[in-house]
């Protein structure tokens, strides 16, 4: 007769089970060993899985697991019958509604060494849980700043590969689900919009195929445009100039997105209109300005600073006279135009003349800077007489620009959307809804306690006048017409002349027409003819004004459980939008000026003191002798 083999099982490890488990080491993790106790209890099963990887990470070990099931997780030491008994089993107690160590044969008597840098249980989900204070505090935190950490921590140098999925992991935790954010977006859109009266949001979408059947009820997501009510309200007191830019997104789905940039009276950066797009199309930039012009940008006679992209020329082009003169004035960015020289003729050394060719607030200085870019290469001017005078240098922009050069958008994502571009659509949309309410609140904070400080101008408009009037001693000025309008004067420390006319706002140095503040002449005409100066400061500088631009708050959105229901359809994200390339994302933009070392000049050498070449490729390294042979 055969021998079943259940008759030859043998449970060894119950040899090693203690005698009464309902009573030994209940529930106390010892502070001396940190080890574990039968009767220890948990809250779920991945509390006690976590607690276990932690454990065995931190004393250097590792274990394989034996059973893995929704009730019972149970694992021995990887060197179990080599010379360590370590083993470990945890269940559900459904009767205590928790998980607890049923059995537990510690201490690790193996004498196994750590031969790797990393530990196989130190996986990506582990390193997320572990970085993810640092996620919340900031969620474009760098990878080799993750590395350092989990270095730090745990005593182990982490690949690449995998800081970077724990980082996207940990991502995910803090700030929701990729998938289950584009579902939800159109919900908290709706709820704010009825919290919010007056705010505006304007959603594209796209019909969703399984096969050849269109799907019911479901629509992909494919462009949305957002702004809130106080910022559209803030504008009507800002400076007639708005600043749009477009900036890649870093998450899941590939996307860009768009914003508008305001300016107030002291130069603080107001973001007013927000949109997330596929890309930077002609329409894509046509559905951005045509909702940035209808409900946000109301007014005429404004300023628009942007790229000189062929698909932002092709949207002004088509918005039907909506962004071209008179209602308003398409203007360059002069951070992308040093940029794009840059690219063109590589010859960084000349960048920064083209730039203050820009900057130029004369004609008389313009003429100079554009000589001496001139002489350096034809090439160079005419590339630069491509752009259109009006477009990017300030002596002819007729006062749009208001003295600002660029987009602004490296100062906004620094102070108001930092860490945004790396997160799911509904947490990044939420980052401009709380961050915009910071700004709001802070900024009106501020304003009410410098106005009832008693002063009448921001801090900006202060501080020129104030070095306006210290240099205006040194300012001989004469009378040229009995309305106290047109002076001539004569700078003492220079010799130099200019005409100043107070009706039409002029100066010939330039500044009094780009910022609308009274520059040192002009203060200096006041003085001599006992003019308030004052009348000569733009309203837009004026505290009464400034507190304005942020009167009108902000409103909590309450708890999404008394939220209404959502009835519209169930939006997902384009599948052809998904990174589908494994490991961090590859750099999505052109390398600018701020990607390049040589930013900071031409190449020298520092073994015979030339320029363009380095010291390894000098032709005098083999000596004079041989470089002149």
């Amino acid at each position: 007769m055969g021998v079943p083999p259940f008759m030859c099982e043998l449970d060894l490890d119950a040899m090693h089970a203690p005698e009464f488990p309902e009573y030994a080491n209940r529930g106390i993790v010892d502070p001396e060993d940190g080890e574990f106790r039968i009767g220890m209890e948990y809250r779920s099963r991945k509390s006690v899985v976590a607690a276990i990887r932690s454990f065995t990470i931190s004393r250097g070990v590792d274990y394989d697991v034996f059973e893995s099931e929704p009730q019972t997780f149970y694992a021995k030491c990887k060197m179990y019958g080599r010379g360590c008994d370590w083993l470990i089993r945890a269940s559900l107690i459904r009767r205590k509604g928790c998980w607890e160590i049923r059995r537990y044969n510690g201490r690790h008597t193996c004498t196994i060494g750590t031969i790797s840098q990393d530990h196989s249980k130190l996986d990506s989900d582990t390193v997320a849980e572990a970085i993810r204070p640092l996620v919340e505090s900031d969620p474009s935190i760098k990878v080799k700043s993750i590395i350092a950490e989990v270095q730090s921590r745990f005593n182990y140098t982490i690949s690449y590969r995998k800081a970077w999925l724990a980082k996207q992991k940990s991502v995910a935790l803090v700030f929701g689900d990729w998938e289950e954010s584009y579902q939800a977006l159109p919900w908290w859109l709706s709820v704010m919009v009825q919290k919010i009266p007056g705010s505006v949001v304007q959603i594209e979408t796209r019909p969703l195929y399984n096969g050849n059947e269109e799907a019911q009820g479901v629509k992909i997501l494919h462009r949305v445009f957002w702004s809130f009510n106080p910022c559209i309200r803030a504008f009507r007191h800002c400076k007639p100039l708005v600043q749009v830019d477009g900036t890649h997104l870093y998450g899941k789905y590939k996307g860009t997105l768009l914003v508008a940039v305001a300016q107030d009276g002291n130069q603080n950066i107001v973001p007013i209109a927000f949109a997330l797009v596929e890309g930077e199309t002609a329409d894509v930039w046509h559905f951005f300005l045509r909702n940035l012009r209808e409900y946000v940008v109301r007014k005429d006679g404004v300023g628009m600073i942007s790229d000189r992209h062929e698909s932002i020329r092709a949207a002004v082009n088509r918005s039907g006279g909506d962004w071209q003169p008179p209602r308003a004035w398409w203007m360059f960015c002069i951070r992308h135009i040093g940029s794009n020289f840059l690219r063109a003729f590589k010859v960084p050394h000349l960048q920064k003349l083209v730039v203050n060719i820009g900057y130029s607030r004369t004609v008389e200085e313009y003429n100079t800077n554009y000589k001496r870019l001139e002489e350096r290469g034809e090439a160079y001017a005419r590339w630069c007489d491509a752009i259109g005078l009006r477009h990017w240098v300030l002596a002819f922009d007729e006062g749009h620009r208001w003295g600002h050069m660029t987009t602004n958008l490296v100062e906004c994502i620094n102070s108001v959307l930092k860490g945004a571009r790396n997160l799911s659509v509904l947490a990044l949309v939420r980052a401009t809804y709380y961050r915009l309410n910071e700004l709001f609140t802070r900024k009106s904070a501020e304003s009410h306690e410098r106005k009832r400080a008693g002063f009448t101008f921001s801090a900006f408009a202060q501080q020129r006048i104030e070095a306006s009037m210290q240099q205006a001693g040194n300012i001989v000025v004469h009378r040229f017409d009995r309305r106290n309008e047109v002076f001539e004067v004569r700078e003492t420390t220079t010799e130099k002349v200019l005409v100043v006319d107070l009706a039409r706002r002029t100066c010939d140095c330039g500044h009094f027409q780009v910022e609308r503040i009274p520059c040192r002449h002009v203060i200096a005409c006041c003085a001599n003819q006992r003019l308030d100066w004052q009348l000569y400061v733009h309203d837009v500088y004026k505290m009464t004004e400034v507190r304005k631009v942020y009167r009108f708050e902000f409103t909590p959105l309450g708890d999404p459980e008394s939220w209404p229901a959502y009835e519209g359809p169930t939006l997902v994200a384009n599948p052809a939008q998904r990174r589908t390339s494994k490991g961090r994302p590859k750099l999505t933009r052109y390398l600018n000026e701020m990607d390049s070392r040589d930013m900071r000049g031409p190449r020298i050498c520092r073994l015979c003191g030339a320029q363009g070449h380095s010291r390894s490729k000098c032709p005098q390294r083999a000596g004079p002798s041989g470089a002149g042979s």
